[in-house]
């Protein structure tokens, strides 16, 4: 057999062109999700833009998640929609009801009966997140917890947030309360695009009722540059949760996070995507695309339950909603800086956890009041008022915890008197004996009555009880009798006290 060599021939291999290998890496992506559906990690992050609903980083964005308290991004959206449909308005009286005032804490801690008006309840709800505040709007514009959450969830398929359902207007554990940081980015874009008017409600850096002030528990709000909103929450089943937005140079993003292991966590993770989608743009063309929000896949699994990891005995302190200079903070120091903007000037780099680890700008709170709407001096008179209503309060209860330890001492006091009686009376039996003529009978009453608090002291009132009987009995025999008879009757009264 002659073999007969093939002349070797080139072939020419196009290379892949831009678009084909975003296609791929597209296709890639979506494989690994569904064949890895399972979470990395307990933990839910998006940044999206505000205006084009782009997504920019995802990562377990689709998962079920418990909301906790940004279910009041929710609870506000309903209610102003009712007031820019002009079903109510700000100025409107809701009257906190013995549901309401039942809720637990974060909340306001008002009386049933005590009125409040929508844009105060706004502003208490959002701000100081109080519990009792969600209920007083729910009941007030839906009738009920149960006629509102319709309403709330009506409102999410209407957005399209095909993972969220509501149970309750102020997020507190409740079997059916659920979301996923997709449905909070579809609902923060429609707080920004549908009530721009009343966007406010969601960055007031501050509220101040009477003598108490509360901060956003926001820590983005007054230290991220261009931080103006939404609103934070936490249950131990759900971790630390955040909605926040920023606006720099026209354009806004928004970030979720969910999950996280405290309060500064939350905060640090919201502004290191927010950081990382500004500066998304420079290297844009070498991503895939991750499409919009509302095209992001739901993923059918069960919330993940962090109770144990976020509250379990493990925890080095409790967990709590407003933690402030939370220890567990872990800053990455690989992470890159966070630029700052002072009238358009680029400061010097610093980084993320040391800007939410400074002090919040100065602002002026927002003066809260319970009763009808009220204007310039009039609020000032009210907050006044509230003010000398919390410190009388603060006094009674001060008075009052001081009483037991007042009432303590007369009662030492007084026990303390019938001991020092005897010390004082036992002369008087001398006095009477060495004049038996004045009142023989007198004496030995007096001298009985101090014997029964004198036990203590028995021995030493013995001791002058012999020579006041002998006496007496030497000067004149017939006073002896009287002298006996109260030593007759002393022996009953002794027998007791034995």
């Amino acid at each position: 057999m002659v073999l007969v060599p093939v002349p070797f021939r080139r072939v020419a291999l196009r290379p892949l062109t831009l678009v084909t290998a975003m296609r791929v890496a597209a296709i890639l992506t979506a494989l690994m999700a569904t064949i890895a559906p399972r979470m990395a990690q307990a933990e839910a992050l998006l940044v999206i833009e505000a205006d084009t609903g782009k997504v920019l980083q995802a990562e377990n964005a689709t998962y079920p998640w418990y909301p906790a308290s940004v279910t009041k991004i929710m609870t506000a959206y309903v209610t102003l929609k009712a007031v820019k449909e002009g079903r109510i308005t700000l100025d409107t009286l809701f009257t906190v009801s013995p549901t309401a005032a039942a809720q637990q804490p974060s909340k306001m801690g008002f009386r049933p009966g005590t009125q409040v008006t929508v844009d105060n309840a706004l502003k208490m709800m959002m701000v100081k997140s109080a519990n009792d505040i969600a209920v007083v709007l729910a009941e007030g514009v839906g009738g009920s917890i149960d006629g509102f959450s319709a309403e709330m969830n009506k409102t999410a398929q209407r957005l399209g947030m095909t993972q969220t359902s509501y149970v309750n207007p102020n997020g507190l554990p409740a079997d059916g309360q659920i979301t996923s940081a997709r449905d909070l980015g579809i609902l923060a874009r429609a707080i920004i695009r549908d009530l721009p008017e009343y966007e406010y409600f969601m960055h007031i850096p501050a509220i101040k009722f009477g003598r108490r002030v509360t901060a956003n528990f926001n820590k983005l709000i007054g230290r991220y540059p261009g931080a103006d909103g939404m609103k934070t929450g936490f249950i131990c089943a759900s971790g630390f949760n955040l909605v926040a937005t920023a606006t720099r140079n026209n354009k806004r993003l928004i970030a979720v996070v969910l999950g996280a292991q405290s309060s500064a966590q939350r905060a640090l993770k919201a502004a290191q995507l927010l950081e990382r989608g500004f500066g998304s743009n420079k290297l844009s063309w070498l991503k895939p695309s991750l499409g919009t929000v509302d095209a992001l896949a739901p993923i059918d699994a069960s919330p993940p339950n962090l109770r144990d990891e976020i509250c379990g005995p493990k925890r080095k302190r409790p967990a709590a909603e407003n933690e402030e200079d939370d220890p567990d903070i872990q800053a990455d120091n690989n992470d890159s800086g966070i630029s700052m903007f002072t009238a358009g000037l680029q400061a010097p780099t610093m980084k993320v956890s040391d800007l939410l680890a400074m002090p919040a700008a100065a602002a002026t709170p927002v003066i809260v009041y319970t009763g009808p709407t009220r204007s310039g001096a009039a609020i000032l008179e009210a907050d006044a008022a509230e003010a000398a209503n919390q410190a009388a309060s603060v006094a009674k209860r001060r008075k009052g915890a001081k009483k037991p330890k007042v009432a303590a001492k007369p009662d030492a006091g007084t026990a303390a008197k019938p001991d020092a009686k005897p010390a004082v009376s036992p002369p008087k039996p001398k006095t009477a004996a060495v004049n038996p003529a004045a009142k023989p009978a007198a004496a030995p009453k007096t001298a009985r009555k101090p014997e029964p608090a004198a036990k203590p002291t028995a021995k030493p009132e013995a001791k002058p009880a012999k020579p006041a009987a002998a006496k007496p009995a030497a000067a004149k025999p017939a006073a002896a009798k009287p002298a006996a008879k109260p030593a007759a009757q002393q022996k009953p009264d002794a027998a007791p006290r034995g």
